[in-house]
């Protein structure tokens, strides 16, 4: 691999900024929030293929917190599975890409996501099965924090850690924010390490989950759970909207915001200019 895993995130970024800004309107604070961890786990985690995307036995990612959809399209073409040029049809009529994310419709999704919830359920049955049928998958998952207020979270979770997943690892993104107001104003989670803990799963806490060193150091601690007998989950204190300090500065309203193409470039030159 040519390219370190921070420049792969600020890629990553940049063409999720791209997307968005070229449609002009998207959950932009969701996206750029899970990058490095994207980054992470195409990059470096996961055994994958580009030009064999149904190979069995692959490890696999479910982005159960949908709305971060485009940052996983940025991913899959930053990894090879389709062309950049893609990018720029995003959930316009006719596109392989929608909103979020549709595994009849886009290479390299391996789980249709977006009602709240149901992707976690969905990539604890994919564990379940590989499980079954032994064939040494991980599977990744990543859920939001307004998402974990949904009771269906909570039942997978349970499921999962009585039926001893050891081969899943889920992450979530604690950016603390969602589209009403902060996740403590409308319904807190915390303490929310304890909640898991207390499920029956491994846990780890990042303190800063966008940095891309952090989340890789917590990734191979994760992959050590294997074989425990407990799921774990792995905790990312991250920043909603992060490297795009405007983005940030709307707070709650960066959840899904309108984004010009001007707007987009001068973001992306900027991050650019920081490299």
């Amino acid at each position: 691999m040519d390219k370190n895993l921070k420049e792969i995130s600020r890629d990553i970024r940049c063409d999720t900024l791209k997307c968005i800004g070229h449609l002009g309107v998207g959950h932009i604070g969701g996206c750029l929030s899970v990058v490095e961890l994207l980054a992470v786990l195409y990059f470096e985690a996961m055994n994958i293929d580009p030009a064999d995307p149904k190979k069995p036995g692959r490890d696999r990612f479910i982005c159960s917190k949908g709305h971060a959809g485009p940052a996983v399209y940025a991913a899959l073409a930053n990894r090879g599975y389709f062309d950049k040029s893609e990018l720029l049809t995003l959930n316009q009529g006719g596109t392989n890409l929608p909103s979020h994310c549709d595994m009849n419709r886009t290479v390299g999704i391996d789980m249709t996501t977006g009602s709240l919830g149901q992707g976690f359920s969905c990539a604890v049955g994919v564990a379940l099965g590989s499980k079954l049928e032994e064939d040494g998958a991980t599977i990744f998952t990543l859920i939001g924090d307004g998402e974990s207020q949904e009771g269906q979270i909570w039942e997978a979770g349970m499921f999962a850690a009585a039926k001893g997943l050891d081969n899943l690892i889920a992450f979530t993104d604690y950016n603390k924010l969602q589209i009403d107001n902060t996740v403590e104003k409308v319904n807190n989670i915390a303490p929310l390490a304890e909640k898991w803990a207390a499920f029956g799963w491994n846990v780890i806490e990042v303190e800063d989950g966008n940095d891309v060193d952090q989340v890789s150091a917590a990734v191979e601690h994760a992959k050590l759970g294997i074989g425990s007998g407990k799921p774990t989950m792995v905790i990312l204190n991250t920043l909603k909207g992060c490297g795009v300090p405007w983005i940030v500065d709307l707070g709650p309203g960066n959840h899904n915001c309108n984004i010009s193409e001007e707007q987009a470039d001068a973001a992306i030159a900027e991050l650019r200019k920081e490299a």
